[in-house]
């Protein structure tokens, strides 16, 4: 008898494996694939279409989550940290997870759901973290709060968000698609001078005054720099006349930098960032615990100044000495953990 289900031919590509976002079939099914899914995590590398969470064990062992407690995920993104917390509160208590992205959050909702932790014990709310005081007003005070300052792989990994020099597509680089401009639009009128200063400030670029000279001449002639390849090649002829032996590897670094300058301005993530430390510690419970997962410097002296701020001022009681970083074997098996820095609160 035949099967009433139709049959779909898997996604055909050129090779023995798929090269391309979309091609990657087996890795954005998770859930059908898990055998791929492990070996590809094996080598160190991320599933197309996932995101491999950070210093999980060492957040938990920071916020000591119990059953009953209230909890708030400030970027839910792909949901890992979340699951964790989740099984902490042996479903009693609940956890509110934010996130800008309204694309990725509903589908981490479903997955989340799917694995038992539905509206009962997990709501997800479509807002930025810079709104944590009107969160906390309605759902709060938070026994315990995480915030992870990365972006998730399931955006850099997409062509379409734009986040990655290695893939080309639009130059987008917003985390909600659907609000604010675009990167691209937003190199149409910068000037030379507010450039090299956004990539001095947001990523401390050693060749910012050469790439942001490279992008507005080739602006000038005519050439909008509408896709991540065409910022790649203006960032390659910026740094041409470096030594050969070096090129590649300054090319490689300076392409991450200039994009994480560019998502970073175009996002408003300093002012973001801001705004949420300094309405942190009136959100927590009394004792409430508090883990940060920063991936560049910038984020990390926001972090470090205000917990010493608010420790001072007695809103906090203990705050970490020491930055936590990820260890060697995560480091191994994630390569996206290398950067990772993590500081901690508890309020007084």
């Amino acid at each position: 008898m035949e099967s009433q289900n139709e049959h779909r031919r898997r996604v055909r590509y050129s090779g023995t494996h798929p090269r391309h976002y979309s091609e990657k079939y087996k890795e954005l099914q998770p859930e059908k694939y898990g055998d791929t899914i492990e070996k590809v995590i094996r080598k160190g590398k991320t599933p197309a279409g996932m995101h491999i969470s950070i210093c999980v064990q060492e957040i938990l062992d920071i916020l000591k989550i119990q059953p009953g407690q209230i909890g708030l995920d400030a970027t839910l993104g792909y949901g890992g940290h979340t699951l964790a917390m989740l099984k902490c509160l042996n479903l009693q208590g609940h956890i509110y997870g934010l996130d800008i992205d309204p694309v990725e959050s509903e589908k981490t909702r479903k997955r989340l759901e799917d694995l038992g932790y539905g509206p009962e014990i997990l709501t997800v709310i479509h807002s930025n973290f810079s709104q944590i005081d009107a969160i906390s007003s309605q759902h709060g005070p938070f026994h315990f709060v995480l915030a992870d300052l990365g972006v998730s792989s399931m955006q850099i990994d997409n062509p379409e968000r734009g986040f990655s020099y290695k893939f080309d597509g639009p130059l987008d680089l917003r985390l909600n698609p659907q609000q604010g401009i675009t990167a691209a639009r937003r190199l149409e009128t910068i000037s030379q001078d507010e450039l090299e200063g956004m990539l001095l400030e947001n990523s401390d670029e050693p060749y910012a005054r050469e790439i942001a000279r490279a992008i507005i001449s080739t602006r000038k002639k005519g050439c909008p720099i509408e896709t991540t390849a065409k910022l790649r090649q203006a960032i390659e002829k910026a740094l041409s006349s470096l030594p050969a032996a070096t090129q590649k590897e300054a090319v490689k670094k300076s392409c991450a930098r200039t994009f994480q300058a560019l998502r970073i301005d175009i996002n408003h993530e300093f002012e973001v960032l801001y705004q949420f430390l300094e309405k942190l510690p009136h959100t927590l419970a009394p004792g409430g615990r508090v883990a940060i997962l920063t991936f560049h410097s910038g984020e990390d002296r926001l972090v470090k100044q205000s917990f010493k701020e608010y420790k001072k001022a007695g809103l906090y009681a203990a705050i970490a000495d020491e930055v936590i970083r990820p260890g060697a074997r995560e480091c191994a098996l994630n390569s996206r953990a290398k950067s990772a820095k993590l500081r901690w609160a508890v309020r007084g």
